[in-house]
């Protein structure tokens, strides 16, 4: 059996599940009530960090899954920040879909795994 560590925990939840060569990482938000763009980009940093701390990187990223608030808004803006983001040749698979999020203030959600 694969040992599983955990970081980040509280009662709830952790942030990052290792097991088995993948890290696998809780849906990040940014702060309530900022843009897209903002949102995104907050997101993405605390990705970098959780991964790091997980002795990874994101050009090992395998999957993410993003929710975005409102598709037809918020789509765009947030795959501008994604698309700067990723290391050139490492995109993960990755899937989108519309959601109503935890609160009216989150407009984006990103989940992802990486190999480690």
């Amino acid at each position: 059996m694969s040992e599983i560590i955990r970081i980040d925990s509280n009662a709830r939840m952790s942030q990052v599940v290792i097991t088995g060569g993948i890290a696998y990482l809780a849906g990040q938000v940014g702060a309530e009530g900022g843009t897209v763009t903002e949102q995104t980009q907050a997101i993405l940093g605390k990705i970098d960090v959780l991964l790091e701390k997980a002795g990874t990187d994101k050009t090992k990223l395998i999957t993410a899954q993003i929710w975005c608030a409102d598709m037809s808004t918020d789509f765009a803006d947030m795959n501008a920040v994604w698309d700067a983001w990723v290391a050139e040749g490492c995109a993960p698979a990755r899937w989108t879909g519309e959601a109503k999020l935890a609160t009216t203030g989150y407009k984006v959600e990103i989940i992802v795994t990486a190999a480690v």
